[in-house]
């Protein structure tokens, strides 16, 4: 397998509740947010912005994921997290007016709608009594960030980081009979950005993963039979 894509456990899974942000306005400031959001199509694999740009604006993932990634001086990339449906990314640096602290790039082919920071600060003004929802949306990209972090700082494997990754990405999977199924499109060496590992290493452990039935996968659909099981092995 070249290519991939909760309840809490004792490694504790962050809930991501992409798309939160809209639900909690109220009609009015939704309907003037909507009337700023122009979709865009946009191809895979295109940088929106990169960390240490001057903050332009947000952007609105109204289909497909952006992932969200740190680099280092030397090449070295940290992935964060992936950006859904119904998600702004961009939010905390067009607040601030500091440039993007993160790189974010389309993974598929995508649509967006881009805010500009006037037109958004503009918006907030006019509706002061967002702050309170985008407090919210800060501090949950936040628990995302260091739950990110710790899977790989304190981990003691990477195939304990390797399984705490797919759990957290298997959340809103679909339940079946054959346990949680989900898709996901990245290559071994993009999954190994979340988990600083090389991609020979997830190649390896996958295969592993395999063998002990805690993992099935056909193409880009991935099923994990016992959430247990691999929640029992996240946690070494």
């Amino acid at each position: 397998m070249q290519t991939m894509r909760s309840e809490a456990g004792c490694y504790g899974v962050q809930s991501q509740n992409s798309g939160e942000f809209a639900k909690r306005l109220s009609p009015a400031a939704w309907k003037d947010f909507g009337s700023m959001i122009l979709p865009s199509s946009y191809p895979s694999n295109v940088i929106l912005f990169s960390e240490r740009d001057p903050a332009g604006g947000v952007f609105v993932v109204l289909e497909g994921e952006v992932k969200l990634s740190i680099n280092s001086s030397d090449g070295r990339r940290l992935s964060l997290r992936i950006a859904r449906k119904g998600e702004i990314v961009g939010l905390a640096s067009t607040l601030s007016g500091k440039p993007y602290e993160m790189t974010a790039e389309t993974l598929y082919p995508a649509k967006l709608a881009s805010i500009g920071r006037r037109d958004f600060t503009n918006f907030l003004m006019r509706h002061p009594e967002v702050y309170q929802a985008l407090g919210e949306e800060l501090s949950r990209e936040y628990a995302i960030a260091c739950e990110q972090l710790r899977r790989v700082g304190l981990s003691a494997t990477a195939p304990e980081r390797l399984a705490r990754l797919l759990l957290d990405w298997s959340e809103n999977g679909q339940k079946t009979e054959h346990g949680t199924r989900f898709h996901f499109s990245l290559t071994h060496g993009e999954i190994g950005e979340f988990i600083g590992a090389s991609r020979e290493t997830v190649t390896r452990t996958l295969t592993n993963f395999k063998n002990r039935r805690l993992v099935a996968y056909h193409g880009s659909t991935v099923t994990i039979p016992s959430r247990t099981a691999l929640e029992n092995y996240a946690c070494g």
